[in-house]
């Protein structure tokens, strides 16, 4: 193992120097990219720092004293953006730039296909590098000025490996002829809505949504909308907002008044009273009069009764296929995957891509009874053709005297 040798960057901190970074990559083919960010205290991510490598050149970019929407054109532009575990630095590009990459390689999105498990950045510098990453400002306050130099050769080591292990990772995944697949999946990442979720959406995530029923239920998907709203306008976390176990209580006993508002376990002063509690009271009295079918049961991660034990065979196969393939079993499919195919969804991850064939297919014939699974006599699972023979079992044996009849 060799500590990695950091390349030199420059610290962008005017508008005039990042023009000029703007302006050489237009030109970049590739660039890898990441974002240093905090969200423990906001609604919405806050970006403290963007760091960009293209050819030999690596530049930090302080977004607290530079506007980042010029880098817009370079996203949108035909360049590919490498990044590594790339969700919440999209999520962070859309909210400051207005905008995504435009194609996006994810390391270890990619490096999954390769049988590493959800990698981080380090593990495969290590491996397939044999470069040690520095660790030590991991969880430093990146909002705090100035930055150190150590927080600065951090920031810069996210990104200055990227590129040459986006290439060995293609070059791999195309010897095992994987390589279409991991750019269908960072597409499909790529093109995920990345602005802020659906205020109407928002009580799907309650805790004790899944208990509530008819009213009760149109009554926390009000209050749950206005509280996503709430927090959006205040750039607040909405545990700060309205916590879990208030919108549950006024949803199973809704107030008509700030009185009884205030009685609500969980309910504090600043919520039952002034326009905040006129907003909320509101909110209750639009739950009271929607249709009872307008407010749908929230989503699980579980399956109907009836599929679970489908799931679990399938499921059994599909770890065995993942070990057998080296490739991360959660991309494969995850349960909730199984869950939409056997249901019939025609958009089910594995009704389409390339695991239709891979996947979709074979678990549609082992469902359809054509094919079976068995014990290979090494400890493992074998997808084979049914033969069609059943094996008898002796059920002669005597029944327990108070066997329910």
């Amino acid at each position: 193992m060799t500590e990695a040798t950091h390349a030199p960057h420059l610290l962008i901190e005017d508008a005039g120097a990042f023009a000029e970074v703007v302006e050489a990559l237009l030109d970049a083919p590739e660039y890898a990219v990441d974002t240093e960010f905090h969200r423990e205290r906001t609604y919405f991510p806050t970006v403290a720092l963007v760091q960009i490598k293209w050819g030999d050149e690596i530049v930090l970019v302080d977004p607290l004293v530079v506007d980042l929407r010029p880098l817009a054109p370079v996203l949108d532009g035909p360049g590919l953006a490498v990044m590594h575990a790339a969700s919440q630095d999209l999520e962070v590009l859309q909210r400051a730039c207005g905008t995504v990459p435009s194609r996006l390689f994810d390391t270890q999105l990619a490096a999954g296909f390769l049988g590493f498990t959800t990698p981080s950045l380090a593990s495969l510098a290590e491996r397939i590098l044999s470069v040690d990453l520095p660790k030590a400002s991991r969880l430093t306050d990146w909002l705090r000025r100035p930055l150190g130099d150590d927080q600065q050769v951090y920031a810069a080591s996210d990104v200055e490996h990227l590129l040459v292990l986006a290439d060995l990772i293609r070059d791999e995944l195309d010897s095992v002829g994987r390589l279409a697949w991991a750019e269908e999946e960072c597409e499909e990442l790529r093109a995920r809505g990345w602005g802020p979720p659906n205020p109407d959406d928002a009580w799907l995530r309650l805790k004790e949504g899944r208990s509530l029923k008819g009213r009760a239920r149109a009554v926390a998907r009000e209050v749950a909308a206005w509280r996503e709203r709430r927090a959006a306008e205040l750039d607040q976390p909405v545990r700060h907002v309205l916590s879990d176990l208030a919108i549950v209580g006024i949803a199973t006993n809704p107030p008509k008044s700030l009185e009884q508002l205030r009685r609500i376990r969980g309910i504090d002063e600043r919520n039952a009273r002034g326009r905040v509690g006129e907003e909320l009271l509101a909110a209750v009295d639009r739950g009271r009069e929607a249709p009872d079918d307008g407010a749908k049961p929230p989503r699980r991660d579980d399956v109907e009764r009836d599929q679970r034990p489908a799931v679990a065979l399938v499921s059994a196969w599909l770890s065995q296929l993942g070990r057998d393939l080296r490739i991360d079993p959660m991309l494969l499919a995850t349960r909730s995957d199984l869950g939409s195919f056997l249901g019939g969804d025609p958009s089910a991850r594995l009704a389409n891509g390339w695991r239709r064939d891979l996947l979709g297919e074979p678990v549609r014939r082992l469902l359809a009874g054509e094919f079976a699974l068995a014990f290979d006599g090494n400890g493992g699972l074998a997808l084979e053709r049914r033969s069609g023979e059943p094996v008898s079992v002796d059920l002669d044996v005597p029944e327990a005297s108070w066997a329910p009849r």
